[in-house]
Order: structure tokens, then C-alpha cells, then sequence
């Protein structure tokens, strides 16, 4: 309850600050004299930007059983669920979060977390990763994304999402705005340069927001690795977890999950990856072997 109400308030932060900066920049009159409402262009990107971000948030678990099939477990399907569900009971418990859902999908090696709250959190790990992997291995990786939500990581990159839509959706229609009316002269309504130059921003906007985005997520990335390695009082397990999927295949994972993943794709260029490279990752674990925590 705490991060929603810090995701709710972030939003007005938001609306805030940028309602100061254009008041002292004289933004916001300059604009009024095109023509264009600041005010109600600033509360129509946040309650977009913000509101498409929360409401992901809070539908996440159900996507994600819906696009990865992942089915829950209750441990009395065989001795490794059993071992399993008790692991992750485990892990929380030391965590201090509440028990969460756990899930078994078809799929190549991979596993992730989802959830808008640190008590009702979902878990899934892929058969793929069941089958390649050691159990001190899976349990490093369970790890991993216990502390994915013990950090509230969903929530904060939900938060940074909505702060980035924002900026998007604000500044791609001032934009668009200033082409239409002052560059191309339109005073009668929105002209086509207004809707053509508007599409052209929020492309080469939203590309520059992914790329923050995606610096946030492997941030989190590194300090989820750490949070395996205080849960299971070393750090050597998620070493060897992290060595054995650089010699696995990963399996993708939908794109609204890859961030809380324990692999995700690399993307096009290094700037929009979700996660370090695993050298990097096993570098800075290794760092902490030596005093091993």
C-alpha cells in the first residue's frame, strides 16, 4: 500500500514540479498565448503516462499467467514442487515479504516476479530453468527475484515509467504545437503538422525513455544479484546460476516482465538492454565473494 501511495504521489510531484518550471520560465504564458492550455495539456500527459504505467502494474499478475501459461503450485504435485513452494517460503520469510504465488511455465531457462504489492507478489520459474540448473542454483535465482520484490522493483520502474510518459506525451504535443502554429501558421484548429509532428516526437522521445528506463532496470538488475547473495549468506550460488545460463539459451519472456526477469533480451543496442551483461554481473558478485558477505 505504501509504493501505490508513493505512485500516486509521485504523479502530483510531477505535475508540480513541471507546473513551477514553466511558471518561472514563463513557459507556461508563452504557450497560453499560442493558444495552448498548459495546465490541462500537463494533467492530460500525467493521467496517461502515469495511468497506463499503475494500470499495468495492477493487471500484471493475471498477464502474466495469461502470455507465459504459467501455472500455480501448491507443492502437492510432486516432491520438486514440493521443494519449490518451500524454498520460496523460505526466501520471503527471510526477506520479510509475504508468501507469494508460485508458478511453473513451459520454456527455456528463465524465471521472473511480478506484482503491485511486496505481500502478493507472483513467482515463476520456466521447466527449462528446473531442468538445467542445480537446486542451489534455482534457489540463488528464486533468490534473486525475491529480492526483485522485497525492493519493490515492479513498483519503482512503474514509477520511472509514468515520470518518462509523461515528459513523452507533454513534450511531443508542445512540440507538435509550436511546428503547427508557429512554424507552418495554422490559426485554425490542429493541422496535419500538429498530428504528423506529434507521432515523430513521441517515437524519438519514447526511444530516449526506454533508454532511461532500461539504465534503471539493470541497476536494479545488479542489486537484485546482491539480494540472492545476502539471502543465501554467499554469493557463489548466484555466480554459478549466472555462469550457467551464459552457457543456456534464455527463453524471452513477454516484453512488460523482461525487467524482472533473471535474463532478458539485449535489445538493439546496449543502451536499451534490461539487464548488464552476465560478466558484469558475475564481476560484481565476485567482488563480495573474497569476506563471502
Amino acid at each position: 500500500m505504501k509504493r501505490v501511495i508513493l505512485l500516486v504521489a509521485t504523479n502530483f510531484a510531477v505535475l508540480l514540479l513541471l507546473s513551477a518550471i514553466a511558471s518561472l520560465l514563463g513557459i507556461d504564458r508563452a504557450l497560453a498565448a499560442e493558444g495552448i492550455n498548459f495546465t490541462g495539456l500537463l494533467v492530460f500527459a500525467a493521467l496517461f503516462g502515469f495511468g497506463g504505467a499503475f494500470l499495468s502494474l495492477l493487471i500484471s499478475k493475471p498477464m502474466a499467467k495469461w502470455s507465459t501459461g504459467a501455472q500455480l503450485i501448491d507443492g502437492t504435485e510432486s516432491s520438486t514442487h514440493y521443494w519449490l513452494v518451500e524454498t520460496v517460503r523460505r526466501l520471503a520469510a527471510r526477506a520479510g515479504i509475504g508468501m507469494p504465488e508460485v508458478a511453473i511455465y513451459e520454456g527455456a531457462p528463465n524465471a521472473f516476479a511480478t506484482g503491485a504489492l511486496r505481500d502478493a507478489s507472483l513467482v515463476a520459474v520456466s521447466t527449462g530453468l528446473l531442468e538445467s540448473m542445480s537446486r542451489e542454483e534455482v534457489e540463488a535465482v528464486l533468490g534473486h527475484e525475491i529480492a526483485h520484490v522485497a525492493n519493490g522493483d515492479m513498483v519503482t520502474l512503474t514509477l520511472i515509467q509514468g515520470v518518462v510518459n509523461t515528459f513523452v506525451i507533454f513534450l511531443s504535443r508542445i512540440i507538435g504545437y509550436l511546428v503547427d502554429r508557429v512554424l507552418l501558421k495554422n490559426e485554425r484548429g490542429y493541422g496535419i503538422g500538429f498530428y504528423v509532428t506529434v507521432f515523430a516526437a513521441q517515437i524519438v522521445l519514447g526511444l530516449f525513455a526506454s533508454m532511461i528506463v532500461a539504465w534503471f532496470s539493470r541497476q536494479r538488475e545488479f542489486r537484485a544479484d546482491a539480494g540472492s547473495a545476502e539471502l543465501l549468506g554467499s554469493p557463489r550460488p548466484m555466480m554459478a546460476a549466472l555462469a550457467r545460463l551464459g552457457s543456456l539459451a534464455p527463453g524471452a519472456l513477454p516484453q512488460s516482465f523482461e525487467a524482472s526477469g533473471i535474463s532478458g533480451g539485449s535489445g538493439w543496442m546496449a543502451l536499451l538492454a534490461t539487464h548488464p551483461p552476465l560478466e558484469q554481473r558475475i564481476a560484481a558478485l565476485q567482488s563480495r565473494a573474497p569476506g563471502e558477505m
